[in-house]
């Protein structure tokens, strides 16, 4: 080890750090001794627990706020492994497992049927560019209709996942637990709200780069009102009428549709449940993203996971969860006043390859709500340009 030296410059004299193979150690003089004395008690910097040590008055000061920056995470962020790809229901859980297992059980087909929508763009533009030959038309409308029929199949799968995402807030925030608590005892409801979260990043990933989406759905309303106008009725029009549309058309306006249901359905279960502060919902967030990005940078949590699969799977959950909390909660996810770790959350992403991150540090950028917020820190959007 190297000699001792003083903490920081003005740092009372009982109060020093040497360097030994673990990295810096805080040290604390005990009692009036000199400091070549030998009785000193070392903290290192980078423990889990700190003892107690019984310092000097100046040094028991510096070191118990020390002690107490270095505890913050430590209190704030719980240690657990999450089993995202082997946790089963108790039988607590499994009531309200079954009710949201039905509604993933089609999440997969719905990405699915996302990822391959290719749209009618040829035949709109062949439409819109020969408005006279209602062979085209027709033949755009033939073309558009089927996918407007599966645009409404995404619109109220929408619908059941945030009643869905409603029954898992009620179960893993009732009391008598702390959202920690629930986590760790109801890991299967723990890992159906990842999946959601999974889910949702994916299918407005997905949307965000099909603009044949938006297209599609314009050309509908446009023939939808000038049929209206020329008083005609089409068959298509009892599957998806105009009332609906107007559904549809608020929720692929916007540029994140599955998020904006889930942050309206939290906020919606926060203000309906009058008795339940809303810290206990947020707690529950910022909770599972402290649990990801411990997991994400715990060699012993990471070996446990059997497909590689998982770990982006954790990245995207962590990321999904705090896009959630930034929507929802007052002050967001980057005030210094948040519970989550925003900067150890985005180191974790910046240390895997980019091929796998970039477009989850993208979605931190763009679709949070509190980044470009006063409170928000010089340090965290550097990390985020």
């Amino acid at each position: 080890m190297t000699a001792r030296e003083p903490l920081a410059r003005g740092s009372p004299p009982g109060v020093g750090r040497l360097r030994g193979a673990g990295g810096w150690m805080a040290l604390g003089q005990v009692g009036g001794g000199a400091p070549c004395s030998g009785r000193w008690r070392a903290v290192a910097l980078s423990a889990c627990a700190v003892p107690f040590c019984s310092f000097s008055r100046s040094g028991l000061l510096a070191m118990g706020n020390l002690i107490k920056v270095l505890g913050k995470d430590l209190e704030n962020c719980p240690h657990f492994f999450l089993d995202f790809e082997n946790a089963q229901p108790t039988e607590a859980e499994t009531a309200v497992w079954n009710q949201v297992n039905a509604v993933l059980e089609e999440a997969q087909t719905i990405l699915a049927e996302l990822q391959s929508y290719t749209g009618a763009g040829l035949e709109i533009r062949e439409a819109i560019q020969n408005p006279n030959d209602l062979q085209l038309q027709e033949k755009a409308w033939n073309a558009v209709c089927p996918l407007v029929a599966k645009l409404k199949r995404f619109y109220e799968f929408s619908l059941r996942l945030e009643n869905a995402l409603r029954s898992l807030l009620e179960a893993l925030t009732s009391p008598p637990y702390a959202p920690t608590q629930h986590l760790e005892r109801e890991q299967a409801l723990a890992k159906q709200f990842a999946e959601i979260l999974h889910f949702t990043l994916s299918f407005d990933e997905f949307k965000m780069t099909n603009p044949a989406i938006q297209n599609d759905f314009s050309y509908y309303r446009r023939t939808l009102s000038r049929n209206r106008i020329n008083n005609l009725q089409l068959e298509a029009e009892s599957d998806v009428n105009n009332e609906m549309a107007n559904r549809m058309s608020l929720f692929y306006a916007e540029a994140t549709p599955m998020l904006k249901t889930l942050s309206n359905a939290t906020t919606k279960f926060v203000s309906e449940n009058k008795t339940l502060p809303i810290e206990d919902t947020t707690d529950c967030l910022s909770t599972m993203a402290c649990v990801c990005r411990v997991m994400l940078e715990t060699p012993e949590y990471r070996s446990r996971f059997t497909n590689t699969e998982t770990l982006l799977f954790c990245m995207r959950v962590m990321v999904g969860v705090i896009i959630l909390y930034d929507h929802v909660h007052p002050v967001g996810a980057f005030a210094k006043t948040s519970k989550i770790d925003m900067k150890g959350c985005i180191k974790v992403l910046k240390d895997q390859p980019s091929t796998s991150t970039e477009g989850l540090l993208n979605a931190l950028r763009y679709t949070t709500r509190h980044l470009n917020d006063d409170t928000t820190s010089k340090q965290i959007r550097a990390l985020l340009q």
